[in-house]
């Protein structure tokens, strides 16, 4: 089988990431159309790629006959019309977070695709690739921990660009711990609640940061988050799972961690999201070629995955403004079969 042919829409930090990763170390894929509003960078990026061309609009890029498949890496504003596009060529599509930016198209593209009776749209989510989170689930499903009642999670940033707003910290943090707390406890949040604790007097000026996330599942299982953007320090992300019979965590770095002297023990922390997750893009991005290699189009989250996250997220700035517990207005996934 020749090799899929993809085309890149958003060649910024991420996209330009997603390139070199397809063209250096993803088997069965190349990269053969990129596409960015800034025209320079897409025509810069595909000089570089053998085989690869540039072209100026997105939704042409997608209709492109040499074009098999699409990973969206745009601007989140953008991506509905994109992956109704996609879906109207019959293309599968790699869309990064969120789906879209707000839940009724979040919820429109779920209910196209599900028309289609097939599904193209894979959403990514790259934290449930990697391998400490692997371990994780199959630790929780295979009943080692007994029923999981409580899961902590702690999300840290040394700093966010300028522009970075509260509201973001939800929509651009927070989202990556409401879909593991929902690929890990295998049910929907039904609730959150967002607390500002004293702001950190050397972040960005009207940043409400850190943030304190409560939320709950549909069967009252608690999961706390720490969101803690602009920390100065480094990159730390970490997940605990209390549960009747034990405890386990992930994401202390464990390779690094030493005894110095007595009483005292660490390690370094890792400066940054692609350091950390690097290895878990690739998985992502690899299997992802292998699903559509061989038809099945999509090996991981979905885009309903995309629109609960999307809701709960939305909730979560509506209790950030309120300060109250927030319900989340989910639709039942029943109500969209296929979905």
């Amino acid at each position: 089988m020749s090799d899929l042919r993809v085309a890149v829409l958003g060649v910024g930090l991420m996209g330009a990431d997603h390139v070199a990763r397809i063209t250096s170390r993803i088997s069965g894929a190349r990269v053969a159309v990129v596409n960015d509003y800034v025209a320079e960078k897409a025509e810069e990026i595909a000089a570089g790629v053998p085989g690869c061309r540039a072209i100026a609009d997105p939704l042409d890029a997608i209709a492109d006959a040499d074009v098999d498949a699409v990973v969206l890496a745009t601007p989140g504003s953008t991506h509905e019309k994109q992956l109704l596009a996609c879906l109207e060529h019959g293309k599968p599509v790699m869309c990064e977070k969120p789906l879209t930016t707000d839940v009724e198209t979040s919820l429109e593209v779920v209910r196209r695709e599900a028309e289609l009776g097939r599904r193209l749209i894979q959403v990514g989510f790259m934290r449930r690739f990697d391998d400490e989170y692997q371990h994780l689930k199959a630790l929780l499903d295979s009943g080692g921990l007994g029923r999981p009642l409580v899961l902590h999670c702690t999300h840290r940033n040394p700093a966010v660009p300028h522009g970075f707003g509260s509201a973001m910290v939800v929509r651009d943090s927070l989202v990556h711990e409401v879909d593991v707390a929902r690929f890990l406890l295998d049910e929907e949040i039904a609730s959150i609640q967002i607390i500002k604790p004293a702001p950190n007097p050397s972040g960005p000026q009207g940043l409400a940061d850190p943030q304190i996330a409560i939320l709950r599942t549909v069967s009252g299982r608690h999961v706390d988050v720490e969101l803690f953007v602009h920390t100065g320090v480094g990159y730390e992300v970490r997940t605990e799972v209390v549960g009747e019979k034990g405890s386990a965590m992930i994401g202390l770095d464990v390779g690094l961690v030493r005894r110095n002297a007595p009483g005292t023990w660490g390690g370094q922390i890792t400066p940054g999201f692609r350091e950390r997750f690097g290895r878990a893009y690739d998985t992502e991005i690899q299997r992802w070629v292998d699903a559509v290699r061989d038809g099945s189009n999509i090996d991981g989250p979905t885009a309903w995955d995309g629109y609960a996250a999307a809701a709960v997220c939305e909730a979560g700035v509506e209790s950030l403004n309120s300060g109250e517990a927030v319900i989340v207005d989910l639709v039942a996934r029943e109500s969209i079969p296929g979905a």
